[in-house]
């Protein structure tokens, strides 16, 4: 894979608008939106006539797509290109475990779980795909089929689109943006109109899918009022509470990703863990954590046969309105939760960042369908509580709160609840209105406050009109028909990260195995002197003077030697000498970088010192970075004829690699 070049932009102190990125998706998203709403009758038919054809017509297609983003997500995390990182070899993650965990699963699907946890589960009891509903092997049913669609598939859409992203962006230093990913196969080609393309198909898929689970946010939201303090259920009243929302998540957006997001996401998560523990232990806790436990082991019993079923024997209306719906919604969320996930998940592994994003949501998610969708079941099935089946079936919106009828403190429960998914509506509003503008920023997020409001509005608007054209079902049908481009875009997606992973692997191979001429090293030097450096902490000034008296002499030798030789190589250092670099590019090829930084360090505790300075507490390195990040050698004190010596040994192993590429 070619180096990357860095569009000029990248140099600016505020983002600048992609214009035609941004044009041609505002374009596009006024005529549907406006369609929809100065023809909602017409637009409503429309909605049903584009589900109808692609459940029809395309059921097998989104069933394939999916089960190839599983299998490919799993494949890399458990193969040799799961020790790649995600960024440089030194590169260390930005945020917490918990930190990270919390915010991807407040933008994953929390409003989701909020409104299908009873929901779903209580409605596939009542009504399987096939066969009598209410019976005891219907209740199983429910519950590995609410697993099914909320498990591995849903977060491996997620993980797929995220991993390629951030690979292509802090490895490869790529814009965070879906036209990345394509790199591979038709380079800086991405710069044009296929690449405008791709992120115009990733911001209408993104504001579509978003709009989609604020629509069924705001009307549980609408439900949990009218529960608590009779507000009537009313599309009136659903309008103003997209535009309280929407503001409340504007102001969210003012603070940004680390005062906004992220702490709203943590204490949300908090919240649900406390709802989540209160059901457990008001409900039959045994009894909920038998079946999770068997659900489980349901669920990945039939985890193949499920992936590519199609009922094609039994032909049923419930795929489409099940099953097919939720992949087409994963499908486009992938846009918004992909780009989401990678923004903060610099410096993990392949392995861990996979892994991390399958197993640790997927758990959580699971484990809390088993505590709401059996404790719902249950109550049916042994209680006598068929009022919650009818008014789930009748009104899935307020399935949470019957349901939460049922417990002690219910007003409490219901109350914590509301606030839940309002909070989950504005983290999922303001993640979504980032995303949206770095899809039309060249994938920065450091523009001016004002375009992310303007994306804040037009996820409002969204979902707004599309609740007027034709309420849950236009929403349904936006997110599913959204899915059908981007979805090839994702399969081209997974095939040229596939490549680029080859080449990342062999290129450490290389680096690894590859027997190159000795360099030296520091056997020309004295012992004695070798053994001072060894117990000498330079500071930074010892090492910006050590980088321009010996590093950069050495560099402009070498290169003026390439040179020389007809190649094309530059030197370049930085305004403190505080790091010097020497690039030798290849034409079509992968270009060489060597890189002299120096690096502070913390002092080892034995020769600690009191200081209130904490550069002063450390001592500075002069480490050797190359395309791939930190060496973790440290060449301070060499000679410039050692520094010569390592830059040809470094340049000869890149020579190998890309011999063996060719």
């Amino acid at each position: 894979m070619d180096a990357p070049r860095q569009p000029a932009e990248e140099r600016q102190n505020v983002a600048p608008l992609d214009a035609p990125v941004f044009w041609a998706s505002t374009v596009l998203l006024a005529v549907v939106l406006g369609g929809s709403a100065l023809a909602p009758d017409f637009a409503d038919r429309l909605f049903s006539n584009i589900q109808d054809g692609i459940v029809v017509n395309g059921s097998w297609y989104y069933v394939l797509v999916v089960a190839i983003i599983l299998v490919s997500s799993v494949v890399i995390a458990l193969t040799r290109f799961g020790d790649i990182k995600l960024g440089p070899d030194h590169a260390e993650p930005e945020y917490s475990i918990i930190s990270w965990f919390a915010m991807l699963f407040a933008a994953g699907m929390g409003i989701g779980l909020m409104f299908f946890g009873v929901a779903e589960p209580v409605m596939h009891f009542l009504a399987p795909p096939h066969g009598a509903g209410g019976s005891v092997s219907a209740a199983r049913e429910a519950m590995t089929l609410t697993f099914f669609h909320w498990g591995l598939h849903a977060w491996a859409t997620y993980a797929i689109v995220a991993v390629i992203l951030a690979y292509f962006c802090f490895r490869h230093r790529l814009p965070l943006t879906l036209r990345s990913a394509l790199y591979p196969l038709i380079g800086e080609r991405i710069y044009g109109p296929i690449g405008t393309a791709v992120d115009v198909f990733a911001i209408l898929s993104t504001t579509f899918g978003v709009a989609t689970s604020l629509g069924f946010g705001v009307e549980q939201i609408n439900s949990g009022l009218n529960f608590l303090f009779g507000v009537p259920k009313s599309v009136g009243v659903q309008i103003v509470l997209i535009v309280v929302t929407t503001g409340l998540a504007a102001v969210s957006v003012g603070l940004g990703l680390d005062a906004g997001i992220k702490r709203l996401s943590e204490i949300n998560i908090a919240l649900a863990v406390a709802l989540l523990a209160g059901i457990l232990i008001l409900g039959p806790t045994v009894y909920l954590l038998q079946t999770f436990m068997q659900n489980t082991g349901d669920y990945m019993a039939v985890l193949v046969g499920k992936t590519l079923n199609l009922y094609a024997y039994e032909p049923t209306d419930w795929l489409g309105g099940w099953t097919i719906f939720y992949w087409g919604w994963w499908i486009s969320w992938a846009p918004f939760v992909g780009i989401f996930i990678a923004r903060i998940s610099r410096g993990r592994t392949l392995r861990e960042f996979i892994l991390g994003v399958l197993v640790g949501p997927t758990l959580f998610t699971l484990f809390w369908m088993a505590v709401f969708g059996n404790s719902a079941i249950e109550l049916i099935l042994s209680q006598g509580a068929q009022e919650l089946g009818a008014a789930v079936q009748q009104d899935e919106s307020v399935a949470l709160f019957k349901f939460l009828e049922h417990f002690p403190l219910s007003q409490v429960l219901s109350g914590l609840a509301v606030v839940m998914v309002m909070v989950f509506f504005i983290t999922s509003a303001d993640s979504g209105a980032m995303v949206l503008n770095m899809l039309s920023s060249n994938g920065r997020d450091d523009t001016p406050l004002s375009r992310r409001m303007f994306w804040m509005a037009m996820i409002g608007v969204s979902a707004l009109v599309l609740l007027l054209a034709g309420g849950m079902s236009a929403l349904q049908t936006a997110a599913i028909a959204s899915a059908l481009p981007f979805s090839l875009v994702i399969l081209v997606a997974i095939w040229g990260f596939v490549r680029a992973l080859s080449v990342d692997h062999m290129k450490r191979q290389t680096l690894l195995l590859t027997n190159v001429a000795p360099s030296g090293g520091h056997s020309s030097t004295d012992w004695k002197a070798r053994l001072r450096h060894l117990l000498y902490f330079p500071q930074r000034p010892d090492v910006e003077a050590f980088i321009r008296n010996a590093v950069h002499p050495a560099m402009q030798q070498f290169a003026e030697e390439l040179q020389h030789n007809g190649a094309d190589a530059q030197v370049n250092v930085s305004k403190g000498w505080d790091q010097a670099s020497l690039s030798v590019m290849h034409s079509g090829e992968i270009d060489f970088r060597y890189l002299v930084v120096a690096q502070w360090h913390p002092r080892p505790n034995e020769t600690d010192t009191e200081t209130d300075d904490a550069e002063d507490a450390g001592y500075f390195r002069a480490e050797v970075h190359l395309n791939e990040g930190s060496q973790d050698y440290d060449v301070m004190g060499w000679t410039q004829a050692q520094v010569l010596h390592d830059l040809l040994e470094q340049y000869e192993k890149h020579v190998h690699f890309l011999h063996v590429l060719r």
